[in-house]
């Protein structure tokens, strides 16, 4: 099996739990720890690994992180890249928790591209009693697809988490 067609099942299969609650904004949300968490027993299954590096540069005076999340089965690998800006003038945090932060969420959103995992709503907020309604394949997530198959991924996979109308799936 190619790393395409293991990622393309790992993407289809995985479910990443959103374990952390925002209480100001009252929603729960998922963390790269969560993510991680949920594709271990994928790495033995398919015989892959998840790895992560990080890079920080300046960029027009701002200080970027560049997170790159890939998957490999020794032989072939895809990557994803996430971009974020560390902002230095944040209250209440020091160096370290400014980067840690810059980090986490690079990480997160990395790991989101690679693993097509988007941020709609909690299943409890969009309870449709029983229906599933698949979200429609549009903004950010439409990016993410025709990256994915512009590096080889499988149609398929996306077809299994997304409602993809007729005139986007032309385009894919």
């Amino acid at each position: 099996m190619s790393i395409n067609e293991k990622l393309s099942k790992i993407q289809a299969e995985l479910k990443a739990k959103k374990s952390k609650f925002n209480s100001f904004g009252k929603y729960n949300y998922r963390s790269a720890e969560d993510i991680l968490e949920a594709i271990k027993p994928f790495l033995l299954e398919y015989n892959v690994i998840v790895t992560i590096n990080e890079t920080v540069e300046e960029l027009g005076g701002m200080i970027i992180m560049n997170s790159m999340a890939r998957i490999s089965d020794g032989k072939e690998s895809i990557g994803a890249v996430a971009i974020v800006a560390v902002d230095m003038d944040q209250k209440g945090m020091n160096a370290p928790q400014k980067f840690g932060s810059a980090s986490s969420y690079a990480k997160k959103y990395a790991l989101g591209n690679l693993l097509l995992i988007d941020d709609t709503a909690d299943a409890d907020a969009t309870n449709m009693h029983g229906k599933m309604v698949k979200p429609k394949l549009e903004g950010v997530a439409l990016i993410k697809a025709k990256e994915f198959i512009k590096n080889g991924g499988n149609k398929e996979a996306i077809k299994a988490k997304y409602d993809i109308p007729a005139d986007i799936e032309a385009t894919l």
